[in-house]
């Protein structure tokens, strides 16, 4: 069981046991589940963030964790458009470490490899590495983990792929090369997802997930950024998405950081006279940039686990 507090009540929840992530064995979306669930989550892979979410709408899961950003390649746009169509409610998030490296069959060597399988986000992160090699060519694939498991199965030679520590174990490959991305600060961060009418509050939350908005004309947007800053929230991140139907009119997504949730009820009261829709797709606690250093995803209770301690304590 784990636990969440809220006001004066303790709710007591008993751990996921079915996880729905986005990928295979090795994926970063398994190290990430494993250390905000812990090991006791059976997890449910998924080919597309389409089926996670399903996963998690139709009880086959009974939690989602959702890539939406990577610091170096940014905001993962359809998933934004997911949050929007799903009655799925945000609980938790957590920012990874990601440090890519270059796999290949053991004894290949650097002037054998002639194509780089990898998901496309995998690739963007390491694009000054790859260019490095004009001659290779680029696949682009469903997962990380899957391309490493992919070419231990077919042993084909002339081929690489871009994957974490965790798949170059899993499947026996040899490291390359190390940590080639871009910048050594390479972070995605991930959501916690579960059902909306079974969710139930987490324990101290200071930040906040909101869809929204305005009407097409000048200043309204400035106008909710106002607000935001007049009752002290912190703008943590804004993203633009299309309406769909409504050609260059956009939605957007902001989350924000607070101290008090008395801050968010402030808001929240007057958004809805500057906005045209509003939602709250979720409080919870902010993600650490520390926690879970360890790639491998091992040694770790899960953040999960820790949280439920943590509310446990205050009763």
């Amino acid at each position: 069981m784990f636990c969440r507090w809220a006001s004066a009540h303790l709710f007591l929840i008993a751990m996921p046991q079915h996880v729905a992530i986005q990928g295979f064995k090795g994926s970063f979306h398994e190290v990430a589940a494993r250390q905000y669930f812990g090991a006791a989550p059976a997890l449910n892979f998924c080919a597309t963030f389409g089926e996670v979410v399903a996963q998690v709408a139709d009880g086959r899961a009974d939690a989602a964790l959702m890539a939406m950003e990577n610091s170096l390649a940014g905001s993962i746009l359809p998933n934004y458009l997911l949050l929007e169509r799903n009655a799925l409610t945000i609980t938790g998030e957590i920012y990874l470490p990601i440090h890519q490296h270059l796999l290949a069959l053991p004894g290949t060597t650097l002037a054998d490899i002639e194509a780089v399988h990898s998901h496309p986000m995998a690739l963007r992160q390491c694009g000054d590495y790859l260019s490095q090699y004009p001659g290779w060519q680029l696949v682009e694939t469903e997962d990380t983990g899957l391309s490493a498991q992919l070419l231990a199965e077919r042993q084909t030679p002339g081929v690489a792929v871009i994957a974490g520590a965790q798949a170059a174990e899993a499947f026996g490959l040899q490291i390359l090369a190390l940590a080639i991305n871009d910048d050594p600060s390479n972070y995605t961060r991930f959501l916690v997802l579960e059902r909306a009418a079974e969710a139930q509050p987490v324990a101290s939350p200071d930040k906040a997930s909101l869809y929204f908005y305005t009407s097409h004309a000048p200043g309204m947007l400035a106008r909710v950024l106002t607000l935001v800053a007049g009752h002290g929230l912190n703008l943590s991140k804004l993203q633009s998405c299309p309406r769909p139907s409504q050609p260059w009119h956009y939605g957007f997504h902001a989350d924000v950081e607070f101290a008090t949730p008395t801050q968010l009820d402030a808001l929240l009261a007057e958004l809805p006279a500057v906005t045209e829709e509003l939602r709250v797709l979720g409080t919870y606690q902010r993600g650490s940039m520390v926690f879970g250093q360890d790639e491998t995803g091992e040694n770790h209770r899960g953040r999960h686990a820790e949280r439920s301690e943590a509310a446990h304590l205050v009763q």
